[in-house]
């Protein structure tokens, strides 16, 4: 993980308004959201696992599924897994769990993340203070 120092960080947003705004640059709700906090999520790379841009949020006034909700914006990072080409090989046959969970464990849950992408992150961070500050 590589964090970005942004302008954005600790300012207070209109979720809807970050919604409508970032979704158009290719940003989407991260699936590990609460009622509470989430990330907005720009993927760069999807090679050997995947390579996103995050941009944390926590719910300032009001939940995150209701209407209104105020979030405010923590420090944006770089976030890279890769995962293994195999099936889980923690699953063995017969086993309850092997009907539900065969994807692989990550092979690295932080791997390294090369320089032109951590440029890449910088330039997509500038590009959001842009849309989200002028």
């Amino acid at each position: 993980m590589i964090s970005i120092p942004s302008e954005l960080e600790n300012r207070s947003f209109s979720l809807y308004h970050l919604e409508q705004t970032l979704k158009p640059l290719g940003f989407i709700i991260g699936g590990g959201w609460e009622y509470d906090r989430g990330f907005f999520d720009y993927k760069l790379d999807d090679a050997d696992g995947y390579l996103f841009l995050r941009l944390p949020f926590e719910a300032e006034d009001g939940q995150l599924d209701s209407q209104n909700a105020t979030v405010q914006l923590g420090r944006p990072f770089l976030l890279r897994h890769v995962y293994q080409e195999a099936l889980d090989d923690h699953v063995t046959q017969g086993n309850v769990r092997a009907s539900f969970d065969q994807f692989a464990e990550p092979k690295k849950k932080d791997a390294d993340i090369p320089d032109v992408y951590v440029e890449l992150g910088r330039s997509s961070v500038k590009d959001l203070e842009k849309a989200l500050l002028s």
